[in-house]
């Protein structure tokens, strides 16, 4: 099928001009994001520009998702200010180190594929918040240092600026497809500011990028049980989140596309950028939306855009930092705003007349916990916690019994609907013991025995007729329900009436 390519075909063609200016934007892009994010956390810039910069190497490299970025992240910051508060930046280096570990455990574990239930509207509800998320930060810079609002010239040159940008990226490529149109927004930006000597924030006035190759450099931490308590926690979130993140991201990523990555590979290679992120003084990362879509929507597919993107960005440290400095902010604020934009999936909204109240509450729930909360495991595991609730009630509700007496006298209950811990109750209650005939047959042909609670409710089904002297059948029972009920007959004595002529067709369900 064309939708599952190969992406790891090296004879693939590789449009090599979208892919080097795919990876220049991107690099650009990561700049402002990785000194914002390593401020958040309270640690030097450098730490994640040097994140960044290793985090997008070695996932591009080894990671299952070709085209997807990853850099040092705001979820990630979040996570261990607190960690940097209490302790120091070498306890985050450990920590980070100790993340990836998980996450390599986790790749080989194949822990990735847990991602499938994660449902629909769990995703609309977290990309939906994230694009609010990036439209919200990008507000701080019509802040001036001091924390206030922009006001005269300087927010009307701020707004043109930022207007500027956006009208080149929404319209270029309607004219166009020859270059990416984020890199030509930030380059005519730059040089509207530079030829009209026009006084604007940019990179420089956050921080100085300026720095070397990143150094290696082992945790000065006591390497004791007393410092595994104090990381631990931390180090488990931190992989929770990174993994979360960056497999929805490929998710997202796959739609766009309309091919499919692999998300075992992906934690593999997320895991071992973050150990040797913690080795080389970065903060760690995982897959970053943002810039993930900005590169896709440049036109890159390939392995190539990342690590162009990696390059350069250490290239500007290296080298390039007192242009790189120069470069407006304002350039960089339109772009995330289009990337704002373009994450938001509108077309949830019309759906809110379409679908069901629950699915409605978890979208509106799961933005809102990303909105407010910043943190997007938490809300994905929120909203997958709620829909599982969801599906298990309309479960238990559905539990139905057909009842009829054959020309023998015996009663048959034909159930419909999954026996497990949320319709045992309900079960239970269709049953007429004390009236029923001296045999009764359940047929489970429609039915499937679930868990331990539905096991434990067909015993005391059993017993209760065995105290009224009659005999009970069960009949239809699939495979799988024979195996649970084989691996508990230690605790459960049931009568199961062979069929050796059913055949049960829902077993690859």
């Amino acid at each position: 099928m064309k939708k599952y390519l190969n992406l790891f075909d090296l004879s693939q063609k590789v449009n090599y001009k979208n892919e080097i200016l795919s990876g220049l934007t991107v690099a650009l892009a990561l700049v402002p994001e990785a000194v914002a994010f390593a401020i958040i956390a309270g640690l030097p810039p450098l730490t994640g520009l040097y994140a960044a910069f290793i985090m997008g190497l070695i996932t591009t490299i080894l990671g299952g998702r070709p085209g997807m970025i990853s850099g040092a992240t705001g979820a990630i910051a979040v996570v261990i200010v607190s960690l940097v508060q209490e302790h120091n930046i070498e306890y985050v280096f450990a920590t980070v180190v100790l993340a990836g570990i998980i996450q390599l455990a986790a790749g080989l574990l194949r822990l990735g594929k847990f991602i499938r239930l994660v449902p629909q509207p769990v995703v609309f509800g977290f990309v939906n918040g994230l694009a609010i998320v990036i439209f919200m930060s990008q507000l701080e810079q019509f802040k001036s240092p001091s924390g206030e609002w922009l006001s005269g010239n300087a927010l009307y040159i701020m707004l043109g600026l930022v207007l500027l940008t956006m009208v080149i990226i929404f319209g270029l490529p309607k004219l166009t497809k020859a270059v990416p149109a984020s890199l030509t927004a930030i380059l005519a930006t730059f040089g509207v500011v530079a030829l009209l000597n026009i006084d604007t924030r940019t990179v420089g006035d956050i921080a100085s990028i300026e720095g070397g190759f990143p150094p290696f450099h082992i945790a000065s931490v006591p390497f004791n049980l007393e410092t595994l308590k104090i990381i631990f926690p931390y180090a488990i979130i931190v992989a929770g989140v990174g993994l979360i993140e960056s497999l929805l991201t490929l998710n997202i990523v796959d739609e766009l596309t309309g091919t499919r990555g692999r998300g075992n590979k992906e934690a593999l290679a997320q895991g071992a950028a973050n150990i040797l992120s913690g080795f080389f003084s970065g903060m760690g990362g995982c897959a970053m939306i943002g810039q993930s879509l900005i590169n896709i929507s440049n036109g890159a597919r390939a392995r190539l855009s990342g690590v162009v993107a990696s390059i350069m960005l250490l290239i500007f440290v290296m080298f390039g930092s007192s242009l790189i400095e120069q470069v407006p902010m304002a350039a960089l604020t339109g772009l995330m705003i289009m990337v704002a934009i373009g994450t938001f999936e509108w077309a949830s909204l019309r759906t809110f007349g379409k679908m069901p109240k629950s699915d409605i509450f978890v979208l509106v729930m799961v933005t809102l916990v990303t909105v407010f909360l910043h943190n997007l495991a938490l809300a994905v595991i929120i909203g997958v916690i709620i829909s599982a609730l969801v599906f298990a009630w309309d479960n238990a509700k559905r539990i139905r019994a057909r009842k009829h007496l054959d020309a023998d006298g015996v009663k048959h209950y034909e159930i419909y609907g999954p026996v497990f811990f949320g319709s045992v109750a309900a079960f239970a209650e269709k049953f007429d013991v004390e009236n029923d005939p001296e045999e009764v047959i359940i047929d489970f042909a429609e039915s499937r025995i679930v868990d331990m609670s539905a096991i434990e409710a067909l015993n005391k089904i059993t017993e209760r007729y065995q105290k009224m002297g009659k005999k009970l059948h069960l009949k239809h029972l699939s495979s799988d329900c024979l195996v649970l009920l084989k691996n508990a007959e230690q605790l459960v004595d049931l009568n199961v009436l062979e069929d050796p002529t059913y055949k049960v067709v829902t077993d690859d369900i």
